[in-house]
C-alpha cells in the first residue's frame, strides 16, 4: 500500500504532539470512545503496573481492560488443585481504583497449558472434562464481581497455510490440541455450556485471529469460523459474541467489503463482534521516515476498525498501548529484522501519542456520527 507523500504527513501529524496541528485532546481514547458509546481498552501486564509510566498511561488512556497473562491457565492453575488468584486480583483493584471494566482470557486454549494439564487431557474423555469443570468452577465464581465478559475458546479453528507459524494439522475446521484429542470436536460446545451453567449472566465469547485480510489464507480462515459459529448457534450452544483479535499484518492486503460481510454474517447469527486484540505488525520494508510509517499504519487501522463499528462492533482493545511494551517488540518470531521495532499500538515508545491514536479517534467519532 502507497500513500502520496502529502496524505502521508498530513495523517502522520506530528511525532510530539500526535494530536496534529492544535493541541491533542486532553481525554484518553477510553473517554472519547465510551461519548460515542464505544468501549475502548488494552491488554495489561500486571507485573508491569509498578512501573509508575505504564501504570499511568492505562489509567489515562483505557477504560476496559484484559489480563494479557492472568487469566490464562498456566497463572491461574500452576499445579492441579492449586489456584493462584493473586496476580489476577491485582487487575481486578487496579481496575476498580480507576473506574475501568475487566474482561476474561482465556478459559480453553491449547497453548499457556501447564505440563500437568497436558497430562490429564492424554487420560481420556472423562478425566479432561472433570479438570475443565473444575476450573471453571473455581474461576468463574471468584470473578463473577469483577468479570461479566470472558473468551470463553480462544483460537480452535484450524489455519489453511498461508503466513502463520501455526500451521497444525486440522480435524473438520478445527486445528488438532490436547482438547480435541480428549474431547472430540464437542469440546468447543462443552466449555460454552459449563460456562453458561455456572453463570448465565456472563457474556461468552469465541476469540479468533487470522479474518481480516484479502486474502485466500484469510478467506479460508473466515469460512471455517463461520461454519463454527453457524454450528454452535444452530445448537443451541450458549455463545453470545465472537472475538476478533485483529493482529494486523501490513504486508497483508486489505479491502473492507469481504471483511464487512463477514461481519455481517456474524451479526446475522445474533452474535455481538469485539475487537479484541489490535495490533499492527508492519511491512517487511517500511520507509525510512517515521511519518510515513506511522501514517500506513494508522490507515490500516482506521480502515479495519472503522469497517468493524459501521456493522456493530461496539468494543476495542489494543493488545497494549506503547511500542515499548509490546509483544512485537520481544517475541523474536514477530520481531522486526532490521533493527527497529514495530509502531503498531497507539503510544511510541515514550508514551506520545501518534497517528494511530488519531485514527482511532477518528474511527470512534465517525461511528459517533453514523
Amino acid at each position: 500500500m502507497t500513500l502520496p507523500r502529502r496524505a502521508v504527513l498530513a495523517a502522520a501529524g506530528s511525532p510530539v504532539l500526535a494530536g496534529g496541528a492544535g493541541a491533542q485532546p486532553a481525554e484518553g481514547l477510553g473517554a472519547r470512545a465510551r461519548a460515542q458509546g464505544i468501549a475502548f481498552g488494552t491488554a495489561v501486564d500486571g507485573n508491569r503496573l509498578a512501573d509508575p509510566r505504564y501504570a499511568a498511561q492505562v489509567a489515562a488512556e483505557a477504560r476496559l481492560l484484559v489480563p494479557e497473562w492472568e487469566g490464562k491457565w498456566s497463572a491461574l492453575q500452576p499445579a492441579e488443585g492449586r489456584f493462584e488468584f493473586g496476580p489476577l486480583t491485582t487487575l481486578v483493584e487496579f481496575a476498580s481504583r480507576h473506574g475501568q471494566a475487566l474482561r476474561g482470557h482465556t478459559l480453553l486454549w491449547h497453548r499457556a497449558m501447564p505440563d500437568w494439564l497436558a497430562a490429564r487431557l492424554a487420560e481420556g474423555a472423562d478425566r479432561a472434562r472433570a479438570v475443565l469443570a473444575a476450573h471453571l468452577d473455581a474461576v468463574l465464581p471468584r470473578m463473577a464481581g469483577a468479570i461479566r465478559d470472558w473468551d470463553v475458546v480462544n483460537e480452535a479453528v484450524a489455519n489453511a497455510g498461508g503466513p502463520f507459524t501455526e500451521n497444525t494439522p486440522a480435524i473438520g475446521d478445527l486445528r488438532d490440541t490436547p482438547w480435541l484429542r480428549a474431547l472430540g470436536p464437542g469440546y468447543v460446545d462443552l466449555a460454552f455450556r459449563l460456562a453458561r451453567e455456572r453463570d448465565r449472566t456472563l457474556r461468552l465469547t469465541y476469540n479468533e485471529y487470522g479474518v481480516e485480510g484479502d486474502t485466500p489464507f484469510a478467506e479460508e480462515k473466515r469460512r471455517r469460523v463461520l461454519r463454527l459459529l453457524r454450528r454452535l448457534v444452530e445448537a443451541r450452544v450458549p455463545v453470545d459474541a465472537l472475538g476478533i483479535q485483529a493482529h494486523l499484518m501490513l504486508d497483508e492486503p486489505f479491502r473492507p467489503e469481504p471483511f464487512a460481510a463477514f461481519l455481517q454474517e456474524v451479526r446475522s447469527l445474533g452474535l455481538a463482534i469485539l475487537i479484541t486484540e489490535l495490533d499492527v505488525r508492519e511491512a517487511a520494508v517500511v520507509p525510512p521516515d517515521l511519518a510515513a510509517r506511522d501514517a500506513l499504519v494508522a490507515a490500516r487501522v482506521q480502515a479495519v476498525v472503522g469497517t468493524a463499528l459501521e456493522v456493530g462492533c461496539r468494543t476495542v482493545l489494543t493488545w497494549g498501548l506503547s511500542d515499548r511494551d509490546s509483544w512485537l517488540a520481544q517475541e523474536p518470531a514477530v520481531m522486526r529484522r532490521d533493527g527497529t521495532i514495530h509502531r503498531g499500538l497507539p503510544l511510541d515508545a515514550e508514551g506520545r501519542r501518534k497517528p494511530m491514536w488519531q485514527a482511532l479517534d477518528r474511527a470512534f467519532a465517525a461511528r459517533g456520527r453514523g
